[in-house]
């Protein structure tokens, strides 16, 4: 596995050293695996920034909730692969399934995918648990479903970034 987590917060820079990281290694089958659903205006001008961010030479595969099969389908076509973001894709999780205990299957899927990818896998992900503690239980769980997915993201990447005001910080 050649496996690079990105965390940070907010506008901190993850997604443009994701694709800094990928472009520095040169390869010419650029994948980029998108887990947003844009459900209002704002969402969708966002998603158009990153999408000229990354310029013509990438492909675009979008994927709110089957990750972990987008990644063993596309990695063999694939030289490498950025997933933006797991934290989106926690939230799709929560609202496609009531079972408590799918996030965590749904992540041991995903460390299987990454265990096996055949090309280098650059995923970004937010950290949502250095502020306050929500108000209310859904963010409460939503906070403690994705600190539990970037731990065992973490935990079996080859690489860790903190990114920090533009700074990648390495970790691991």
């Amino acid at each position: 596995m050649n496996t690079t987590l990105l965390i940070g917060g907010c506008r901190s820079g993850k997604s443009s050293h994701a694709l800094h990281l990928a472009d520095r290694m040169e390869k010419s089958e650029k994948f980029f695996i998108a887990t947003c659903i844009p459900r209002d205006d704002e969402m969708h001008q966002r998603v158009y920034k990153h999408q000229a961010e990354r310029g013509a030479d990438w492909t675009a595969v979008e994927t709110p909730v089957f990750l972990p099969a987008a990644i063993r389908d596309i990695g063999p076509k694939a030289d490498v692969l950025v997933v933006d973001c797991l934290t989106l894709w926690v939230s799709n999780l929560m609202l496609e399934y009531t079972d408590p205990d799918a996030i965590s299957e749904k992540t041991a899927q995903l460390i299987e995918s990454l265990r096996v990818a055949v090309c280098p896998v650059i995923l970004v992900t937010n950290e949502v648990g250095a502020g306050i503690v929500p108000d209310n239980q859904l963010a409460r769980q939503f906070r403690d479903a994705v600190g539990q997915v970037n731990q065992r993201i973490a935990a079996c990447a080859d690489q860790v970034i903190w990114m920090v005001a533009g700074i990648p910080v390495k970790i691991k």
